[in-house]
């Protein structure tokens, strides 16, 4: 693989990551245009995901952050509530258990929590699917053009929902974790089906973003090591392993631009745009299938 080579992926993977449309159809896309395997592949797309992951947290820092402190005081809580209770039974008083979720962060990281659990129970039952999926084109068409569909409806049904942190619910967390997880399968965009979920569950546009890019990190970490895991040996040089990290370097920083984009412009951006795009992408694809 070039040092071109290298960047031209990491661009691709730095944009599409935190795009409403698909990432890892692009980069089958593009790495068979540029002529080059995908299995050169497994290890460096662990590079670019371990870039656009850093730039992830980089940006959450401070969130991540109070996520980790309140996680850190509920497992705290409910080990006091088990002594409570065995204290309780013991003596039969009835004392006063502590409130597990209570704050907005503390509400924020059970939020997260729900959503992930579907998103590995689905991610994981879908592993083999996957990998026979993506040895084909055509799954990926189908897949970016479900995805137009999907945040084409979304746009034009003019959703504006209010719900923060504070009025979520559990359900809602539940939806976008279960989108989050089928996301995983070729041309489906994780971003895009996690936003739609969660306008059509009510939650403000702003905010859906947001807890989107959010929810992703358990789930970006969990991948990056089951893809980590998927290489025994490889044969590095210091030029291949030049040309990793520099894939990675630019995945990242292409990456941090996207997301402080997002965030800035939510209110403004319309997912139709994005529509018409894996519209157009679905369709290339496709034709280049069966030519």
């Amino acid at each position: 693989m070039s040092v071109i080579h290298a960047i031209i992926l990491g661009i691709i993977q730095g944009i599409t990551e935190f795009l409403p449309v698909s990432s890892f159809g692009h980069l089958c896309a593009v790495q068979d245009l540029l002529g080059g395997s995908r299995g050169s592949g497994v290890l460096f797309e662990v590079m670019l995901h371990l870039g656009t992951m850093i730039a992830l947290i980089f940006v959450f820092r401070k969130d991540i952050k109070k996520i980790g402190i309140e996680l850190i005081g509920m497992f705290l809580d409910l080990i006091g509530n088990a002594n409570i209770f065995l204290y309780n039974r013991r003596t039969g008083k009835n004392l006063t258990y502590a409130k597990i979720v209570s704050g907005t962060y503390r509400k924020l990281t059970a939020l997260i929590f729900v959503s992930t659990i579907p998103t590995i129970l689905i991610g994981y039952q879908c592993k083999r699917l996957v990998v026979r999926t993506a040895a084909s084109h055509m799954f990926s068409g189908i897949g970016l053009l479900l995805t137009g569909v999907i945040l084409l409806v979304v746009d034009y049904s003019s959703i504006n929902g209010n719900k923060g942190t504070r009025e979520a619910n559990y359900g809602d967390a539940m939806w976008m974790g279960i989108c989050q997880g089928i996301s995983v399968l070729p041309g489906l965009s994780r971003f895009g089906l996690t936003i739609s979920a969660g306008l059509f569950c009510g939650l403000s546009r702003k905010f859906a973003v947001k807890y989107s890019l959010l929810m992703s990190i358990p789930a970006v970490i969990g991948a990056f090591f089951v893809e980590a895991g998927e290489f025994t040996a490889v044969s590095m040089t210091v030029g291949k392993g030049f040309t990793y990290i520099l894939g990675m370097i630019v995945a990242g920083v292409t990456g941090y631009l996207v997301i402080r984009f997002m965030l800035k412009l939510s209110n403004q951006v319309r997912l139709r745009y994005f529509a018409f795009y894996s519209f157009a992408a679905g369709i290339l694809i496709l034709a280049a299938n069966y030519i």
